[in-house]
C-alpha cells in the first residue's frame, strides 16, 4: 500500500474535497465535519466522475418521520454528475441501491497532514 499526502489539515476545511490521481486511479478525499473519507472517482452506475459531483444532503421519508420528507445528512451525500445517483460519503453506500457500496480508502491525519493509503 502506498501513502499519498493530500493536504495540511489547516488547508482542508470542513465541506471541502480534493481529487487526486495515483497511477491510473483517481480518488476523492472529503472533509465531512472534520472527519476524512476517500472514495474512488468512479460511479458504480456507468463509471462517471463521481467525486466531481455536488455534495449536499438528501431527503428521507419513513415511519420515524411520519412519512413526511425530512432533509438529512447535510454535507455527507455525493451526487454523481452524470445520472444523479447519490452516495453516502461516510459509508460509500449508494442510497438508491444499498447493495452497492464503493470501496473506501483508509485516511488518517499524520503530523498535521491528511494522508490516504492506496
Amino acid at each position: 500500500m502506498a501513502d499519498i499526502t493530500i493536504a495540511r489539515v489547516t488547508d482542508f476545511a470542513p465541506g471541502s474535497r480534493r481529487v487526486v490521481r495515483t497511477g491510473r486511479v483517481e480518488i476523492g478525499v472529503f472533509n465531512v465535519d472534520g472527519k476524512y473519507f476517500a472514495l474512488p472517482n468512479v460511479c458504480a452506475h456507468q463509471f462517471g466522475p463521481l467525486c466531481e459531483g455536488v455534495v449536499t444532503g438528501t431527503f428521507i421519508a419513513n415511519g420515524r418521520t411520519g412519512w413526511r420528507r425530512r432533509w438529512v445528512h447535510e454535507g455527507a451525500i455525493l451526487t454523481c454528475p452524470w445520472h444523479s445517483l447519490e452516495y453516502d460519503i461516510t459509508t460509500g453506500r449508494c442510497l438508491a441501491y444499498p447493495a452497492i457500496k464503493l470501496r473506501q480508502y483508509p485516511v488518517r491525519v499524520e503530523d498535521g497532514y491528511v494522508v490516504v493509503s492506496v
